[in-house]
Parts: C-alpha cells; sequence; structure tokens
C-alpha cells in the first residue's frame, strides 16, 4: 500500500480545494473508461463520446498520448499537476502544456512501464496534453460548470463538517477506496506497494471531482523551487459524495409514482437523502432554487421521513428509517443519489 507521513501541523493546515482541472481530468478518465457508474454519468457519456472518439480517431498520437498517461495504475505525473489553491483553468492547464519534453516522457515511460511508442517521442507532449484537456473543458465540462461547482462546494462543506463531527481520521478513511488513517501519522492514499513519503511540512489539499474516480499528485519542494511551496504540494482528489445527477427519467413507473405522490421536486430532495446532505449540495443536486428545496425539507420534516442536525455553521439532512421505506417500496433504491462516498 502507499502511504504518507502525514505530522498534526501539515493536516491541521490541510483545505478542500475545487479544481477545474482536476474536474476536467477525472471526465477524461470517464472518457477513456467508456462506462459510466450511474445514469447520470451514462447520460454525459452519451452525449460526448462520439465526439471524444472521433477525435481520437483524427489524431493518432493524441490517441497513444491517452493510453500510455493513462496507465493501468500509475498516471503520467505531468498530466496531473497539485492543485493550486484559486487557479483558473487556464492557469491550470498552462501547467501542462508548460512541461518539458523531456519530463513529459519520463512521465509516460513510468506510466507504461517502459519504452513509448516511436510516435511519443516528441517534444510537443505537452502543448497536445493541454489541447486535449481544453477539448473536454469547453465540450464536456464548461457547459455544466457552475452547477457541477456547486456540488463541489457542497462536498467541501460536508467534508469540513465531517472533520467537526468525528475528526480527520473519519474523512480520511471515507475519501474513496483505499484511502484510510492508519494511525502514528500515516496516511493510506492508495493500495498500490508504493514507498511511503515524508510530507511534514508540506501543503496538503484535498480535491473533490464528480465522477467515480481518484488520484494523488505532488509537486517536491527540491524538484521545483518555490518559496511559497516550502517542501512540496501534495493532493488527494477523490469522487464527492453527491454525484451530478437528479433522479433517473427512465426509473420506470416506480419512481413515477414517487413523484406522484410527494411531486417531482420532493421526492428528487428525498431520494437524494440517503446519505447527509447540505441544503447548499441539495441545490446544485437538484437545480431547484434555495426556497423551494427549504420549503420540501420542511414538509419531509414534518411528515417524519427525514431528520437534521447542526453540525458547526452546517444544517445536514438525511432520511429517517420511514423515509427509506418509502423509497424503498417505490423501488427508487437503485436511482441517483444512492451513492454514498467512495
Amino acid at each position: 500500500m502507499g502511504w504518507w507521513q502525514v505530522n498534526a501541523d501539515t493536516l491541521a493546515g490541510s483545505r478542500f480545494v475545487v479544481s477545474p482541472l482536476a474536474e476536467v481530468f477525472a471526465c477524461l478518465k470517464l472518457l477513456d473508461a467508456g462506462v459510466g457508474a450511474h445514469p447520470g454519468e451514462t447520460a454525459w457519456l452519451r452525449a460526448q463520446l462520439p465526439g471524444y472518439r472521433a477525435l481520437l480517431d483524427r489524431d493518432p498520437v493524441t490517441a497513444a498520448l491517452v493510453r500510455a498517461g493513462l496507465g493501468r495504475e500509475w498516471i503520467a505525473d505531468f498530466l496531473t499537476p497539485a492543485t493550486r489553491d484559486g487557479e483558473s483553468f487556464a492557469q491550470e492547464v498552462g501547467r501542462v502544456r508548460d512541461v518539458a519534453g523531456a519530463d513529459a516522457r519520463a512521465h509516460l515511460r513510468v506510466a507504461v512501464g517502459g519504452e513509448l511508442p516511436p510516435v511519443l517521442e516528441r517534444d510537443d507532449l505537452g502543448e497536445l496534453a493541454a489541447s486535449l484537456l481544453e477539448y473536454v473543458w469547453e465540450v464536456g465540462v464548461r457547459p455544466s460548470w457552475e452547477r457541477r461547482r456547486r456540488v463541489l462546494e457542497g462536498d467541501v462543506v460536508a467534508r469540513v463538517a465531517q472533520v467537526g463531527r468525528g475528526g480527520w481520521a473519519a474523512v480520511l478513511d471515507s475519501l474513496r477506496p483505499g484511502t484510510r488513517w492508519l494511525g502514528g501519522s500515516r496516511f493510506q492514499v492508495n493500495l498500490h506497494e508504493y514507498p511511503p513519503r515524508e510530507i511534514a511540512g508540506a501543503e496538503l489539499v484535498f480535491v473533490p471531482v464528480t465522477p467515480r474516480t481518484g488520484w494523488v499528485a505532488w509537486e517536491e519542494g527540491p524538484r521545483r523551487p518555490d518559496p511559497e511551496c516550502g517542501r512540496g504540494r501534495y493532493a488527494v482528489v477523490y469522487p464527492c459524495a453527491g454525484p451530478l445527477v437528479g433522479v433517473s427519467e427512465g426509473g420506470g413507473g416506480s419512481v413515477r409514482a414517487l413523484e406522484a405522490l410527494l411531486g417531482v421536486g420532493r421526492a428528487r430532495v428525498l431520494v437524494l437523502l440517503d446519505s447527509p446532505l447540505s441544503t447548499t449540495q441539495l441545490v446544485a443536486l437538484t437545480g431547484q432554487g434555495l426556497g423551494s428545496v427549504g420549503r420540501h425539507l420542511r414538509v419531509l420534516l414534518d411528515a417524519g421521513l427525514v431528520e437534521r442536525r447542526r453540525v458547526g455553521r452546517t444544517v445536514l439532512y438525511w432520511r429517517t428509517g420511514v423515509g427509506d421505506g418509502v423509497v424503498g417500496r417505490s423501488g427508487t433504491d437503485g436511482a441517483p443519489g444512492a451513492s454514498g462516498t467512495s
């Protein structure tokens, strides 16, 4: 397993950060896999895959770059620079574009575990990678970025509340498969057999994305001198708790029955509350206004279908056993929103 030695000061100074580039790269991984984890991803793939595959068919060099860069166990480092708080997508992708050809090839060799195909022995790999990421951003992410951003920010609110409620160990154990707090200042970041890393004094950020994926990234201070970087930057990218979907419209008569009983908006809120969510998250996930979500929650609370608890400045809502029974009897337990945290 891969783990990092994290002292108390580094963990206490860590932050949750939203990154447009991380969201774009997660979507690129989803396009490469071609299979969605829930109906929302499936619908997005149905719209995006034809154009993406046509682009790769026209550009065999970029196709080879994707195959090499998204290795089986290791992603080429230059494709996933460690997130810096407050950067725009243009700034983030600019760091990919600026990677020297020799560095990009070295990272790709690690990802493939050997020599590169001759077509990738070139110096403009950073430019090619940046152009591909810009394509995914413009076509697949930017049109829905505001909604995606609200979902991600809602996840950050919930995670910060979780820190206050159960401490960092509870958060680190639940980020994604393979992450857990081992004790003794050791944080397991994945299941791969890599040497441990000492990151005391480094900048540590946690970055949510909406697709069901994740990875780690870092920039080591000694290799990239930066007075603001200290001992380096380390990022853990993880899938957010609430997927970027609403209730599936293809859920059949049972879903429509719940909507007929409660109303479409209220039914969507109830289905999503299989795990604790804030009003901010519910607004982002449903696309409804804050006032509408608030009214739905009041009715569901009065009916005993949901409960709530204040954690710090955040109020979290989730279904009661009665609410679970209503959703289960309506056959919507397979609908989007019943995902939990990966």
